[in-house]
């Protein structure tokens, strides 16, 4: 089998400006997000990012990376509205195309199985289809007659996600309670990259958790990135929870210009060590303050 270990940087030279980039994971929770970090630090422009949002979304937005973005919401979880989404859809600063979360699964779904499109009720009698005038609708074929959203497929350049171990060849594995749809993903792009908390030996994955949670195989993956807190500040269960304190600071920050340069320049600006070591006394600061 074979090595297929890379740096994030290595990642990141894969991508090219005007791809199409699936981001896996869900919200807040296990983005890769030492790849999106990867990319900040990258000359990357005019991407089309396709994601369940969360911050990922919100830093690639804020970086000017996107030009269009297609997702089935952006969202911090515990911080309903991610805030540099926000401002990037106030100010149309991106092209978007909004997806009922159904859609998007359907259209990855669509992609992976290489089919134009696949049949769906999700988007019916919404305004999707309104704002998405580009999406048709399809009559069965049998007697039924019924009409259905014909969701075109999401075929994706590139597809990053986080897993939380896994070993050199590939073959990925969750240990939370939501397997997300990184497989999706990973299967509708042309290649797919995955970061993890940490690289074992094969025979490894099964030794203490249930070969279903071997989400993703060697064949689906192109690539692999040992990143201890790859996911930060993003959950990664049960390796470590979503750091809200952190969050919150990045929420506030990403209201004022000012306060947003200060922020980027304290923990985006260097290297993914660099923001470890900047998050690190964020928190030493916290605790001497209590």
């Amino acid at each position: 089998m074979r090595e297929k270990r890379m740096s994030v940087d290595q990642v990141v030279g894969e991508l090219e400006d005007g791809m199409t980039v699936g981001i896996g994971g869900w919200g807040s929770r296990r983005k890769p997000m030492a790849l999106v970090r990867g990319i900040l630090r990258s000359d990357l422009r005019d991407l089309t990012v396709v994601s369940y949002g969360g911050p990922d979304v919100g830093l690639l937005c804020a970086a000017g990376k996107v030009r269009k973005l297609v997702y089935g919401f952006v969202s911090l979880d515990s911080i309903p509205l991610e805030p540099h989404f926000r401002r990037a859809r106030e100010e149309a600063a991106v092209e978007v195309s909004e997806l009922d979360e159904g859609m998007l699964q359907t259209g990855l779904r669509a992609a992976a199985q290489r089919l134009p499109f696949l049949p769906t009720r999700a988007g019916l009698g919404s305004d999707v289809l309104t704002h998405n005038p580009q999406i048709a609708t399809v009559t069965s074929p049998y007697g039924d007659r019924e009409e259905l959203v014909a969701m075109p497929a999401l075929r994706l350049d590139i597809a990053l996600v986080h897993m939380n171990r896994s070993d050199a060849h590939g073959n990925a594995q969750y240990l939370g309670p939501e397997p997300y749809f990184d497989d999706l993903f990973c299967m509708a792009a042309d290649r797919a990259f995955v970061s993890v908390e940490k690289v074992i030996d094969t025979a490894g994955l099964t030794v203490d958790a249930p070969v279903q949670t071997l989400l993703l195989n060697r064949l689906m993956v192109d690539g692999v990135v040992e990143t201890p807190r790859g996911a930060h500040f993003t959950s990664c269960t049960p390796d470590y929870e979503r750091d809200e304190a952190f969050q919150k600071v990045y929420a506030d920050a990403a209201a004022d210009p000012d306060t947003w340069a200060e922020f980027s320049e304290r923990f985006l600006d260097g290297s993914e060590q660099d923001y470890h070591d900047a998050v690190d006394a964020f928190h030493a600061d916290r605790r001497e303050k209590v």
